[in-house]
């Protein structure tokens, strides 16, 4: 309690002199104080894994066998953090987002300014098979988030913070202000208007700046790129249909694992499954190994590729000993990615993807090598191979593009990395319509799309328009005492309940207009003869798109809400969502 009231005390003056000024320009302001906030936490999260790498590699002396015991380890100090310290679920930071844009008004919990950050830094500096990207996202939205909401921010303005948020994590993660801007615009905020363009730059510059400063430009993904050629475009497009398929392998693969380790419901026990085969998998095939970006280090340059001290290493000589070894790294990874993040650990697919897209590349240029020598430049596949499955997983094409263009320097393969992408991503979504981020929320009926209309009745929200002035009568009750209801009433729609309070139908005004001024049949006449069936129930918490589904399919302009159980809880009417709906769009479109 004295935190909150030390954080009220220190934004009472700023958030009263934010009042003062146009939010459009103070949201200028505070879009660069979160892009150094998150800048920061980039940085922080990049150290705190280097540091914990570092220590653990002097401690082990880099021996083989601790990886079968220590990527558990880093798991169960997260899964006891959040369980006893966080007290919430913290898991798939970029749905989170998603969630909290749709569901929340933008509101993301205070917590989650550093638990992702912590927990992510000890799952991979432990050796977790996870990314750093989608942690440190959530950590950079909710920075956003909670400046927008200290600052008495309106939801646009503080769903706004939130997306510089994301911004300037990614863009401070990878030194790539633009591609912060893309995943912010292509993935996060789907209908930002032009306005709105300007506060995502500036946290993104803002956040990159910061790392340039502390960090440097060094980047894990420094490669030597050839000249792109144009004989070799139709073995990019063969790269662009297998990462399409590698696309579909990683969403469908991950989903299915995480359902099934799901279905463990004591997490102690799901955590020593996933913690054994991880091990295991590491052991067999150390690229799995945290991040894995060490390893692409030599495949981006040219060099030998690396198999680490597997029981493999043996064959490392043999030619097509090193595709075929990596292509089970890249298929293995999915399984070692989920094992991490079911049995405790806090990481992101975004990591991930962007490995097993070098790999898909690497394997595709090694094997036209080795039947034709010398046929393609690997380091140039490497790239766009990271790029095409990012375009396929994550359905973010622009992003992709952008990103591996930035961080390694290959504008000469712009052609290519827009071909493949383009490839991979329309592939992608002839059998997936939705990414790896989005298909779960899309289920629910709660993502937010670029149709301004979906976005709209996704924002509207079910319980904010129950109405509930309706008289209710007994289903036994006589005309005399539904006449007495009438009178009391301003509606002209009447529920009908049973004794335990269970929603039976409704009777209408004009149903018993004709009858009731005959005082002769007050005591004749029940509610149950005038009563009609409800043409269609609506459930509490119901998504908007399925209720004005049943709104069209009856007709009607009343519906009632009732829980599972038939327990009345009020109606809903068509024209006050119209009437919501046009508020919701003035302020969804407002510039």
């Amino acid at each position: 309690m004295a935190h909150r009231g030390g954080i009220k005390l220190i934004w009472a003056p700023l958030r009263a002199l934010l009042r003062k000024v146009p939010e459009r320009h103070a949201l200028l302001g505070l879009s660069v104080v979160t892009g150094i906030l998150c800048g920061l936490a980039a940085v922080t999260l990049k150290l705190a894994i280097h540091a914990i790498q570092g220590g653990l590699a002097s401690l082990t002396g880099g021996q083989p066998l601790w990886e079968l015991v220590l990527p558990g380890v880093g798991m169960l100090l997260s899964l006891v953090i959040v369980r006893y310290l966080v007290k919430d679920n913290i898991g798939h930071g970029v749905t989170k987002v998603l969630q909290a844009v749709s569901k929340n008004e933008s509101r993301i919990k205070g917590h989650n300014c550093w638990s992702s950050l912590l927990t992510s830094a000890l799952t991979i500096g432990f050796g977790g098979s996870v990314g750093a990207e989608a942690p440190i996202v959530y950590t950079g939205a909710a920075i956003g988030s909670n400046l927008g909401k200290y600052s008495g921010m309106s939801y646009r303005g503080m769903t706004l913070l939130l997306g510089c948020g994301a911004a300037g994590a990614v863009a401070g993660i990878f030194n790539a202000p633009l591609a912060g801007v893309l995943f912010t615009l292509e993935i996060l905020l789907f209908n930002l208007s032009m306005s709105g363009i300007l506060p995502l730059l500036l946290s993104s510059i803002s956040a990159t700046l910061v790392s340039y400063l502390i960090l440097s430009r060094e980047s894990p993904f420094a490669a030597y790129v050839v000249p792109f050629h144009l004989g070799n475009l139709p073995f990019y497009l063969v790269l662009g249909i297998l990462c399409g398929l590698f696309s579909i392998y990683f969403i469908r693969t991950t989903l299915e694992m995480e359902d099934r380790l799901g279905k463990l419901q004591n997490p102690y026990l799901r955590w020593v499954v996933s913690a054994l085969m991880l091990g295991i998998l590491i052991f067999l095939f150390p690229p799995l190994h945290g991040e894995g970006y060490g390893f692409l280090s030599p495949l981006l340059n040219g060099m030998q590729a690396d198999f680490g001290a597997t029981p493999f290493r043996f064959f490392q000589h043999l030619p097509w000993a090193v595709p075929l070894f990596f292509l089970l790294v890249l298929l293995l990874k999915v399984f070692s990615m989920t094992f991490t993040n079911a049995g405790g650990g806090v990481g992101g697919t975004f990591g991930p993807t962007l490995f097993m897209g070098a790999l898909a590349g690497f394997v595709v240029a090694t094997t036209l090598n080795l039947l034709s020598p010398a046929i393609v430049p690997v380091s140039n596949f490497v790239l766009v191979g990271m790029a095409g499955l990012m375009a396929g997983v994550m359905q973010a094409p622009l992003t992709a593009i952008f990103l591996i263009a930035e961080i390694s320097g290959g504008y000469e393969l712009l052609v290519p990395l827009i071909f493949t992408s383009a490839i991979s991503y329309g592939f992608t979504r002839i059998f997936e319509k939705y990414s790896i981020y989005t298909k779960r929320i899309a289920a629910s009926g709660e993502l937010l799309t670029h149709d301004s209309d979906q976005a709209v009745l996704t924002l509207l929200k079910t319980d904010g328009l129950l109405e509930k002035d309706f008289v209710a009568v007994d289903i036994d009750a006589t005309l005399g005492e539904l006449v007495n209801a009438v009178s009391r009433s301003r509606r002209d729609i009447f529920p009908v309940l049973d004794g335990r309070g269970r929603f039976q139908g409704y009777v209408s005004l004009s149903d018993i207009r004709k009858d009731m001024f005959c005082t002769e049949l007050y005591t004749k006449r029940h509610v149950y003869n005038y009563m009609r069936s409800a043409p269609e129930y609506i459930h509490p918490g119901e998504a908007m798109d399925s209720v004005m589904r049943k709104f069209e399919k009856t007709g009607a302009w009343n519906l009632p809400v009732v829980a599972e159980d038939r327990t009345y809880v009020g109606f809903l009417s068509k024209s006050k969502i119209f009437s919501a709906y046009r508020e919701e769009l003035k302020d969804f479109s407002q510039d």
